[in-house]
């Protein structure tokens, strides 16, 4: 088992894609089988030695940071693809693989992975299962959670836990691969996923939409599933464009100053055949006032360009160091809960540019407060922190969630009580006792101290 201890290695490797805590592993280690990763945990209890499981550190919570000296597990070697069982069908893979291998592997034996995000070619799918990855057709498709059969997990005592093998139906009691989806690495490691998988879909076209305002997006959202099998609605607002128009260096297909909001809309089209569907529900909602503009793509290559404009935001305002909030609530409750939210932070912090964008189909939204470039990240990250219990208070208010698909790590631990209550907290730390009763695996994660 390799092991990496150079200063560049340990930046590398010791975070994810938030830049608040500095990176300070001891080292970096790298498996390449379950029965290493079984002997490194092992090891880990009997030294006292935290260890940091690390996937693609695509995470935006500090669920992946090594901060205080931990032994970072990377499992970027254990990438094998085990078995494709097309009857069911599902696949099995080891843990490093990433999710977008796994549906470049289903898509040569002709069927699907439905669970997508911008970073699928890097993220790993260990890390999407730690993390409960959602994405960009949770509308249509759900959580990953849906979608995994089976796992094989070391625990922090070094056992090696199979969970489910694959079934479809097994009805034998509590079922501790829940537990282990969404734990982001503290209750073990997970080595090998058993996924399940789709034939392939039909062909999908993608309208692009621009909103009157925020009252229009509830409406425009009944109006489409009327008429079309949509699996994505995904809105951003005005102030995104300038930023993806600089990262992809061309110009938005709609007049950008037309509308405050825009939604990329995805729906089934075999053959084109929806496309009359489309455009007559795109039409009414123009008659409506809804709607101010709009297009809808030809072919598969201009999808993938609508596509664009949702999907390239978040690394085009990366180098801003955004404060992100990654919220939702009930999708009904949207528009009124946007519209509170957005006069509460431009309340107590008018200078700084606020983006929004999510799934808005699944009552989702990203809260981005860009970094001025003349303040420093501590700085900027203290200001987030002093506006965070006012924008939870609200999320409270409206009964949702301070994470609804990014997860807790470092960035909410200390804000879990806004979604959960103490009985839920003490739980969960009863849990993280049985699975990890030394406290060695991603220590000081999701849960309060």
């Amino acid at each position: 088992m390799q092991t990496l201890s150079d200063e560049q290695s340990l930046s590398h490797y010791g975070r994810d894609w938030t830049r608040f805590w500095p990176a300070r592993p001891s080292k970096v280690v790298f498996p390449e089988t379950v029965d290493e990763v079984v002997e490194l945990v092992r090891q880990a209890r009997a030294d006292g030695q935290a260890l940091v499981p690390s996937g693609g550190r695509t995470g935006l919570s500090g669920g992946a940071v090594a901060a205080h000296g931990e032994v970072v597990v990377s499992m970027e070697r254990m990438r094998k693809l085990i078995e494709v069982d097309e009857f069911e069908p599902s696949i099995c893979v080891q843990a490093g693989m990433t999710v977008g291998a796994v549906q470049t592997a289903a898509a040569e034996h002709g069927l699907f992975y439905p669970v997508d995000w911008a970073a699928a070619a890097s993220s790993q799918v260990g890390g999407s299962i730690a993390t409960n990855a959602g994405g960009i057709r949770v509308l249509r498709y759900g959580m990953t959670r849906e979608w995994v059969r089976g796992l094989k997990v070391v625990t922090g005592t070094g056992e090696l836990l199979e969970l489910n093998r694959g079934l479809i139906k097994n009805n034998t009691g509590m079922d501790l691969r829940q537990l282990m989806i969404g734990s982001e690495g503290t209750l073990g490691i997970i080595v090998e996923a058993t996924l399940g998988l789709l034939p392939t879909p039909p062909e999908a076209s993608v309208l692009l939409l621009g909103f009157s305002g925020l009252d229009a997006l509830m409406p425009a959202l009944a109006e489409l599933r009327q008429g079309l099998s949509l699996s994505a609605f995904e809105f951003f607002d005005r102030r995104c464009i300038d930023h993806v128009e600089a990262a992809l260096g061309r110009g938005f297909p709609l007049d950008a100053d037309a509308c405050p909001y825009y939604a990329v809309v995805e729906f089934e089209d075999p053959g084109q055949q929806n496309q009359e569907a489309a455009l007559a529900r795109f039409e009414a909602l123009m008659e409506a006032g809804h709607v101010l503009d709009g297009t809808l793509s030809q072919s598969g290559a201009q999808a993938e360009e609508l596509w664009a404009w949702r999907e390239a935001i978040s690394e085009s305002i990366a180098p801003r160091t955004p404060y992100k909030n990654d919220l939702s609530v009930r999708i009904s409750r949207v528009p009124a809960f946007l519209e509170a939210l957005d006069a509460l932070v431009r309340e107590r912090y008018p200078d700084f540019e606020v983006l929004w964008f999510g799934h808005i189909g699944d009552g989702n939204l990203h809260m981005n407060v860009l970094r001025p470039e003349d303040w420093s990240t501590e700085d900027f990250h203290a200001a987030g922190r002093e506006l965070s219990p006012a924008v939870f208070e609200l999320v409270q208010r409206y009964e949702g969630s301070v994470s609804a698909e990014h997860g807790v790590g470092l960035l909410k631990r200390d804000d879990l009580h806004w979604s959960r209550s103490e009985t839920e907290i003490e739980l969960m730390r009863a849990i993280k006792r049985q699975f990890d009763p030394d406290g060695i695996l991603n220590p000081g994660k999701v849960l309060p101290g």
